[in-house]
């Protein structure tokens, strides 16, 4: 787990020399939490359109799949790093959608232990949970992976305290009518530290 903020060039850096290890045999599989400073990502289906604010904080192109996302302080990103020909509890092997599944049901268990009911969305993909705030559902976890000849990376965002209003800068994911919210706006007063323990408290019920 890296200390502090990392930048998103040298998470990537990281990230492809890891993936090509593991494909390689030359190195185990990763689970990687940081943080990063305020930054834009663009999956590869990111519309031009879709950023508002393009100067408010560094852009980068990237290989996932999705479209804008933001990440930044208080947003928890695990990039996770698995050789998908094998079986990983019930994620069965080279099945990507059943690897989505599962990060899916990782971060919903992992919100259930901080006493929130994440829920899927059918066609809108990451986590979503009632906002009593503004009556409707809002977005509290991404989800933008690659995979590369069966070794995944990239991952998920959980939103545990981050500034919500640095989202205003891009359409998230590309979903304009809800918005985006936070375990600290939800009030539950969880911390990054109990996000983390929850996070790899849940893990193994979903990826054995």
């Amino acid at each position: 787990q890296a200390e502090g903020l990392t930048h998103y060039p040298e998470a990537l850096a990281f990230m492809a020399a890891r993936v090509a290890a593991i494909r390689a045999g030359a190195a185990d599989e990763l689970v990687w939490l940081v943080e990063h400073p305020p930054l834009y990502t663009a999956g590869t289906s990111a519309r031009v359109a879709d950023l508002n604010q393009p100067a408010r904080f560094p852009t980068y192109a990237t290989g996932r799949g999705g479209q804008w996302t933001y990440h930044g302080p208080g947003q928890r990103t695990a990039y996770v790093m698995l050789d998908l020909t094998r079986t990983h509890g019930r994620i069965r092997p080279r099945d990507v959608r059943s690897y989505v599944e599962g990060l899916e049901e990782w971060i919903i268990r992992a919100l259930a232990r901080l006493g929130v009911r994440g829920e899927r969305r059918e066609g809108r993909v990451g986590i979503w949970v009632a906002d009593p705030a503004a009556g409707g559902e809002a977005k509290i976890a991404a989800i933008g992976v690659r995979v590369s000849r069966w070794v995944s990376w990239h991952g998920i965002a959980l939103n545990v305290a981050p500034e919500l209003g640095h989202f205003g800068g891009i359409v998230p994911c590309g979903v304009r009518e809800h918005g985006v919210t936070s375990l600290a706006a939800l009030g539950t007063g969880a911390s990054m530290a109990e996000a983390d323990a929850a996070l790899r408290a849940a893990w193994p019920e979903v990826f054995g």
